[in-house]
């Protein structure tokens, strides 16, 4: 991570940031209900396909759905139930910014992420 503090050198870095760092600003806020009922304490985890989500700002406000790609390069993500169409009267997926989302449900399909969630249950 960058040590600036400088409003443009942040600016920077998370622009030119590689992929493998971009990882990073790719996560999202747990829904308080759903840390209760998995007893964890971490507030935010990585999003990725599968997972449940609900939109909190925007013209999508409150509509929930299930992540169907998420794009690390411009920090989207694309949920299934929300489309629109096109001036040639296609259907396309609307691009959502990962910060304006929380996760309602997590896909634990992956052992690994299971793993993570259950080391950091709260005691």
């Amino acid at each position: 991570m960058i040590k600036s503090g400088q409003r443009r050198k942040q600016r920077r870095f998370r622009f030119t940031a590689p992929l493998h760092e971009r990882q990073k600003f790719a996560h999202a806020h747990i829904s308080k209900e759903l840390r209760e009922k998995l007893g964890i304490k971490m507030r935010s985890i990585q999003i990725r396909k599968g997972d449940s989500v609900k939109v909190m700002s925007g013209k999508y406000k409150k509509l929930v759905g299930a992540v169907k790609e998420v794009d690390m390069k411009n920090c989207m993500l694309t949920i299934d139930s929300i489309k629109r169409k096109t001036a040639k009267g296609k259907e396309v997926h609307v691009p959502i910014h990962i910060s304006n989302v929380y996760i309602t449900d997590l896909d634990l399909g992956d052992k690994l992420r299971k793993a993570k969630i259950d080391a950091t249950k709260a005691k």
